[in-house]
């Protein structure tokens, strides 16, 4: 007997879920064909923001990729949507003609976002947020300083504010109720959501009713939003994220049951006995689904149905609202606006950003909600959902668990199988001890067994408590170099915990991971400096305190305790004011020595730390800026006279290493950088040892990576070859943000690419488009913050930092 057919329309989350759990409980029972609306393989949704911000890569966001259907022999036909189903037949047809058989199919059709029916929707401009395309399509438009308006201050709105917040554009949120996500916030929370935002330049309009999208004629781009008090909000680009439908057209269109989506039982099945549904297309005893915990637990109901191993029946249970919007924890649960029966517990810390409201009804919690810090809401929701009596607790809930429990590993222990530990891949406590019972003994082998911790990484730590509490003695923490004494965390796993878990300050980061050392090390907080200031442009605020002496001080200690002061000159290029200029600082303050350096710039040495201010004071009336020498930041950009002056010339190298020095100047970096522009193969300007070196050629411009001088010399590697200036730039700059974002603090390019592979550069850079200008979009919306002479600024704020800590000298 042959494998039966099973048919799934829809290639997305819910779709694919059940699949897995279709093929974890019998993976021979279909012969399945997937059909998908769009062309990619299944991939996150809810990452679409970091796609949209330029945090990660589609590659990133795919869950299943294409050779995981090719392994489970699994038909897919992508970029095709179904039109049809005929039920007495058993087939489906999809929209370019494919038919295929069904003994089962399973509908996973997702849901529609709503479109405002106003004038002026049709305008090119004016959008959904709802699929990579629609990402695709944003990025079209969306450039530093361009105007986006984003309709609707839910979720999705206001993770496609901080998306395009992050690409530079000047954002305006406009929200037809009072406060923001009133339905997962109280009015205390959604205020202080507000500030977060304001604080990040977005403009935000409450109680505000769009009336139409106005532009030049009738089918010209949108220029503007009209809103029905009369204001009117530039726009180039506008995002409409007011809601969602379920997506029941097709159940309907071929006479299913359906109201607002398609009806199913408590096995998921529809009135068609042979048609299963699952995910926000189904209505269930009235109730329509968006959040993935309910979603995950139907895809096990729909599976057990489909391969026949178990009777076990769909109930919508509790589930509370745990969100991620624009990098800020919230959570919401039950009764959280409370009502005349019910009094609040509230702390508020504001300086950390972090608001709790407990809502209690006689001892009991009945609702709750987070902001700022939800890694205690697996918690209160247990308490909640089991309806505890607080009793002496009561009086120390407030402060979460650690209070309650004294131990955060018994506070684990206290919670039940059922409770969610991660939020994102809705994985209970349950799942998680059952895949370390049964072998998987490290945090990378539960994220790949069950997906917890393998999205955001905020739950990383209630995981890594999991294991401890599971193996006991037989826990043995990854086997990773710790970044110091302070910590038994490496490098890597500390910038997974920054992003996934928004730390944003030294003591935060700290504090989340655990340090043992309260105040850190001279090893542990320049890298941690450097990771916030990387992860977190125009958020972070540098801690000058905690940079090595030479850039604190802005220039380089010498042995005998004089400084070196190199100002910059752009691709190596000067002229005689500027020589003057250098000339007058050295005989005012009787500088010793004046040398030439290797990247072609003039070194002023023996300066006294005391004429450091005065010394900079006149070379910045000069017009002249910090060369950097002295940090881990770009330093040069070495170039050779190349076409305009030289006979051998092929490209003008000195202007374009000119145009990649003003690109560059400023940004900070695991290690020092140094650049170079080669006007042809001869290579002259030593292009082929530096980080990132450009030969010109005939065809255009050869470009190298991963090369040093030094103690251990190495010549770079072709990273590839492009023909224009504008993909030099590009290519450099998400090179350059690449290396920033994922190497090791004091690890140059070329010790990173041997550790990673030039392969991996090239695949994230050279082979995919999309995120090569993610990455060169990140990289130019830092440098609206870096750019910036020390020198001027100290003057500007009056403020010096000369007095080094020993330990970092």
């Amino acid at each position: 007997m042959g494998k039966e057919k099973l048919v799934v329309i829809g290639n997305g989350m819910a779709g694919m879920r059940t699949v897995e759990e279709i093929l974890a409980r019998d993976p021979g029972k279909y012969e399945i064909t997937v059909f998908g609306a769009e062309p990619e393989p299944n991939y996150d949704r809810i990452m679409l923001s970091p796609l949209l911000a330029g945090e990660k890569s589609f590659a990133q966001i795919v869950i299943n990729p294409l050779d995981w259907y090719a392994q489970n022999k699994i038909e897919l036909i992508a970029g095709e949507h179904v039109d049809w189903i005929d039920r007495a037949r058993k087939t489906v047809r999809g929209a370019n003609g494919t038919t295929r058989a069904y003994d089962k199919l399973l509908l996973a059709t997702g849901s529609n976002p709503f479109t405002l029916p106003l004038p002026g929707v049709g305008r090119p401009g004016v959008m959904t947020f709802r699929s990579k395309a629609d990402v695709e399509e944003m990025l079209a438009i969306a450039a530093p300083g361009k105007k986006a308006v984003v309709i609707g201050g839910g979720l999705l709105g206001l993770e496609a504010a901080h998306g395009l917040n992050l690409r530079g554009m000047k954002v305006a949120i406009v929200h037809l109720m009072p406060t923001l996500m009133e339905r997962q916030l109280d009015a205390s929370a959604a205020h202080l959501l507000e500030q977060k935002l304001s604080q990040r330049g977005m403009r935000i309009f409450t109680s505000a009713n769009t009336e139409a999208f106005d532009g030049e004629g009738e089918d010209g781009p949108v220029s503007a939003v009209l809103l029905k008090d009369g204001t009117r909000i530039e726009a180039d680009l506008v995002v409409m994220a007011v809601g969602i439908r379920p997506n029941a057209g097709l159940g309907r269109a071929v006479g299913l049951a359906c109201d607002r989506g398609i009806k199913v039982d408590a096995s998921l099945r529809t009135s068609d006995e042979n048609i299963f549904a699952i995910g926000e297309c189904v209505e269930f005893d009235k109730q329509c689904f968006g959040l993935v915990a309910p979603i995950w637990e139907m895809a096990k109901i729909a599976a057990d149905h489909l391969t026949g191993v178990a009777q076990t029946a769909f109930m919508p249970i509790a589930t509370g609202t745990r969100l991620k919007v624009s990098g800020i924890e919230m959570f919401s649960a039950g009764e959280f606006l409370g009502d005349a029966s019910t009094e609040d517990v509230v702390l508020r810390d504001a300086a950390r950003g972090i608001y709790k409201r407990l809502v209690l009804r006689g001892d009991k919690l009945v609702g709750v909600v987070c902001f700022g810090d939800a890694s205690d809401a697996s918690w209160y929701f247990q308490l909640l959902k089991d309806g505890v009596d607080l009793g002496d607790l009561r009086e120390t809930v407030i402060y979460g668990p650690r209070a309650a429990a004294g131990d955060p590993l018994e506070s684990l222990a206290l919670l039940g199988d059922d409770a969610e530990i991660c939020g994102c891949n809705g994985v209970k406590k349950g799942s998680i001890v059952n895949a370390i019972e049964s072998g998987c003994g490290s945090l990378d082998e539960v994220r790949a067994c069950t997906k917890a911790s393998a999205s955001c990484g905020s739950c990383t730590g209630l995981v890594e408590g999991l294991l401890k509490l599971t193996l006991g003695a037989d826990f043995k923490p990854a086997s990773v170099k710790p970044m110091c004494k302070c910590t038994a965390y490496g490098h890597d796993e500390v910038r997974h915990r920054i992003r996934g878990q928004e730390l944003k300050t030294i003591p935060a980061v700290m504090q989340a991971l655990e340090w043992t050392t309260p105040d850190g090390c001279a090893a542990c907080r320049p890298a941690l400096n450097f990771y916030l200031l990387c992860e977190w442009p125009g958020e972070y605020q540098d801690d000058q305190q905690s940079r090595f002496v030479n850039e604190r001080m802005h220039a380089n200690i010498q042995k005998d305790g004089t400084y070196s002061v190199i100002p910059r000159m752009w691709g190596g290029v000067t002229s005689a004011a500027e020589l003057r200029a250098i000339a007058d600082v050295c005989d005012k303050f009787a500088i010793p020595t004046v040398k030439i350096t290797g990247g072609q710039r003039v070194d002023m040495l023996g300066v006294k730390k005391e004429d450091l201010p005065a010394v900079w004071a006149d070379l910045n009336a000069a017009g002249m800026v910090s060369g950097h020498a002295y940090g881990k930041a770009l330093r040069t950009v070495k170039t050779c006279v190349g076409s305009e002056w030289c006979r051998f010339g092929t490209q003008d190298s000195t202007a374009m290493g000119i145009a990649l020095e003003k690109m560059t100047w400023g940004s900070w970096h695991p290690h020092k950088v140094k650049l170079a522009v080669s006007g042809c193969p001869r290579n002259c300007a030593e292009a082929t040892i530096k980080d990132y070196g450009v030969v010109a050629t005939e065809a255009g411009w050869d470009l190298h990576v991963g090369g040093n001088g030094g103690i251990k010399v190495r010549a770079t590697e072709l990273l590839c070859k492009v023909t224009t200036e504008a993909e030099v730039l590009e290519y450099c700059g998400a090179f350059l943000q690449l290396y920033r974002q994922e190497a090791r603090y004091l690890e140059r390019t070329a010790p990173w690419i041997e550790r990673v592979g030039l392969k991996y550069v090239q695949e994230r850079i050279v082979d995919d488009a999309q995120n090569r200008a993610a990455l060169y979009e990140k990289f130019l919306y830092a440098q609206r913050f870096a750019q910036i002479d020390p020198w001027a600024q100290e003057a500007a704020t009056n403020q010096t930092s000369y007095q080094p800590l020993a330990e970092l000298v």
